[in-house]
């Protein structure tokens, strides 16, 4: 059976894609609450055995660590990936964001969108949701960087990811990077291009 690791995925109630219904699914997140199979920082991912995985998915959670961390994280991503293996990475799309901020007028404490853990405000898009910050005392809730299309297809490139595949939609950046070619398979699982 194929693994996939979710990194920073809170807890295992909260769904994966669809793509991931054949893989066993390991949780790992530096908050022991949720119960993760692994407690640990993602910064250390290169502290654990190498090429144990064949997935990572990693939704919303690359935004909580500095800027020079990425590349940390990111190469960790590639550590425990096998050969063939692909991260796929969701992160708030700045660039919409802040194009919608200036179309609406809207001031950072304005509300952008309304969510299932409550309303959002554009604050909480940039620097990680408020209530949740405030409610559990833990900065690692903060958002530390942000990425549009642009800058996580260079980061993803820099860190050495092979093919990378992105998109934005509903305010959200989405990565599909392999560590070499995708398969058929994937490629079908994924709906992705030929090319």
């Amino acid at each position: 059976m194929k693994k996939v690791l979710n990194v920073g995925g809170n807890n295992k109630s909260i769904p994966l894609p669809p793509q991931y219904t054949e893989f066993e699914h390991l949780l790992l997140d530096i908050d022991p609450r949720g119960e993760p199979d692994l407690v640990c920082d993602a910064r250390k991912l290169a502290t654990l055995d190498a090429g144990q995985f064949d997935a990572i998915y990693c939704s919303h959670n690359l935004e909580h660590y500095y800027r020079h961390d990425v590349r940390k994280v990111l190469s960790g991503f590639l550590h425990v990936l096998n050969e063939t293996g692909f991260a796929h990475i969701r992160v708030p799309d700045i660039q919409e964001v802040m194009r919608i901020t200036m179309e609406r007028n809207l001031d950072i404490d304005d509300f952008l969108y309304q969510s299932s853990a409550g309303p959002i405000m554009v604050s909480d898009v940039l620097y990680g949701y408020s209530v949740e910050i405030e409610r559990s005392g833990q900065d690692f809730f903060s958002h530390k960087t942000g990425f549009t299309q642009k800058s996580l297809e260079k980061a993803l490139q820099n860190a050495g990811f092979h093919k990378i595949y992105t998109t934005t939609r509903n305010l959200e950046v989405v990565a599909l990077a392999f560590k070499d070619v995708p398969d058929s398979h994937t490629r079908s699982l994924f709906e992705l291009p030929l090319n």
